[in-house]
């Protein structure tokens, strides 16, 4: 990966964007894309829509969302403690002793989430599991008044981590869960640009797809895809206390995984391999038999239907504020797709 798309990556994964407060990291995505597409959209929702060849008949979205998974201001007590809830899913025990950041209007507000000393928990306090009514964050605000001088309720809030890289080709940031394939997307969209397309190519920054894919719903909706690819993250199974016969063999740096399944249009599925096999791109297979729970749902039932595929890229501890993922399975999924839609032909008939 050359240093302007890492600095890019970098640069995304750090911009704040929980669900419903995008606007950050949608900028970032498009002010890198903006020189290199034909025309950019950005609707009410907040989605980023890029698109390539608008005058092809046969259209193609490429979906990859820009949210992230965080937290809200829900209640300010009379020592000026803040109390919250999650927007979309994480494990409470990882919030202990984080740094966080609280977006408000005036700007980023910095707090902590403490908890007891253990010097002072029963034997029985210990081995009790973290809920998010045990969760508070400290400000270090005098009283209520003092705290409500710089947040207020309804305030989102962001795990205070930087991204960086472990080792090699490792790296390490929360919100990979999806910026990573909003990444790609983006990435695809400018080496597509440079190629002679035979249809237009449409890619889409999505939002709130952690709250239940809204931006993609209402993005698929307005593009009205005749097919369209969700870049997302999957379940990797290179690391302690996980079960590959549950979530299929996944590595990092194995290269972006392929899926079979009932989400997945089998053309679609299959031109895919054939491409991956033919440049050597090195990829990943895993079953998926239920909905995928990724932007590809929304695509595959948008309106009338469009063929919908799914490619993802290996992801170690979802969820959390460390979740590592791999920047040779980012170029590999970059490289895929732009060798499988600057080979697309004009038409493609990807009905069963």
């Amino acid at each position: 990966m050359n240093k302007t798309s890492q600095d890019f990556l970098k640069a995304l994964l750090e911009a704040p964007s929980p669900s419903g407060y995008e606007q950050p990291a949608a900028k970032l995505w498009r002010d890198y894309v903006k020189k290199d597409v034909d025309e950019l959209i950005a609707d009410v929702h907040g989605n980023t829509i890029a698109v390539l060849n608008p005058k092809a008949q046969f259209k193609f979205m490429l979906a990859g969302h820009i949210d992230e998974i965080g937290l809200m201001i829900t209640h300010i007590d009379d020592k000026g403690y803040i109390y919250t809830a999650q927007i979309g899913g994480m494990d409470p025990a990882l919030l202990v002793g984080q740094r966080v950041s609280i977006i408000t209007d005036k700007g980023l507000v910095l707090g902590v989430i403490g908890r007891k000393a253990i010097h002072q928990m029963q034997a029985d306090e210990r081995k009790k599991g973290v809920e998010m009514d045990n969760i508070w964050i400290d400000i270090g605000a005098a009283n209520k008044k003092e705290a409500q001088k710089r947040v207020q309720i309804g305030d989102p809030i962001i795990i205070d981590v930087q991204c960086r890289i472990l080792h090699d080709d490792k790296m390490v940031s929360r919100a990979t869960d999806d910026k990573a394939g909003a990444f790609v997307v983006a990435e695809t969209m400018k080496a597509l640009a440079k190629k002679k397309l035979n249809i237009c190519v449409i890619g889409v920054a999505t939002v709130q797809e952690e709250v239940g894919l809204r931006g993609a719903i209402t993005s698929a909706y307005h593009v009205h895809p005749a097919a369209g690819i969700a870049v997302d993250v999957t379940f990797a199974s290179d690391h302690p206390d996980t079960d590959p016969k549950k979530t299929g063999e996944v590595k990092l740096g194995k290269g972006p995984v392929l899926h079979r399944g009932p989400n997945i249009n089998p053309i679609m599925e299959r031109e895919l391999l054939k491409i991956a096999k033919a440049k050597k791109i090195p990829h990943q297979l895993t079953a998926e038999p239920r909905p995928t729970g990724t932007d590809a749902n929304a695509i595959q039932i948008c309106r009338g239907g469009a063929a919908a595929g799914l490619i993802s890229i290996p992801n170690r501890y979802m969820h959390t504020p460390v979740e590592v993922i791999s920047l040779k399975d980012m170029d590999n999924c970059v490289k895929l797709l732009t060798e499988f839609l600057a080979a697309h032909p004009d038409k493609r008939d990807y009905r069963l």
